[in-house]
């Protein structure tokens, strides 16, 4: 996957779609980090921003030439059809799910901030020193 490829595409995650923000190294394995920012809910009389953060293996990114979109594509798994759900949302998400046949985890930060990662990277990402590899705060 090229770096250009990444910067002009969005990846469709959890029905949402997330622009790629920067490469990074953690633990030998070269992460893509995307980005989203969103209203918490409308509903509240003061709504807040959110930041989503979603960290992906570059590996497991493939470019759907006919959609000109970016899709997850974990080792050994095909590209599944796009879901039908409709987007939640982040407060009402579980904190661990599965999406394109891969089990993920996402951690609530401070400040609006949320970072998505695959549940086998968890140990590594969700720590001080993976949040600074990432530049998530």
């Amino acid at each position: 996957m090229d770096i250009t490829d990444l910067e002009l595409n969005l990846l469709e995650f959890r029905q949402k779609s997330f622009q790629f923000a920067r490469l990074a190294t953690v633990g030998g394995t070269e992460f893509a980090v995307f980005s989203r920012t969103e209203t918490e809910s409308e509903r509240q009389f003061r709504p807040r921003l959110v930041h989503l953060h979603l960290a992906v293996p570059r590996g497991w990114i493939r470019l759907d030439p006919e959609g000109e979109m970016l899709k997850l594509e974990p080792e050994g798994r095909t590209a599944s059809a796009p879901s039908t759900r409709d987007a939640e949302e982040v407060g009402t998400e579980r904190s661990e799910f599965t999406e394109a046949g891969e089990a993920w985890r996402r951690e609530t930060g401070a400040e609006g901030v949320h970072l998505y990662v695959p549940a086998r990277y968890a140990a590594t990402l969700l720590t001080p020193d993976g949040h600074r590899a990432l530049g998530v705060p």
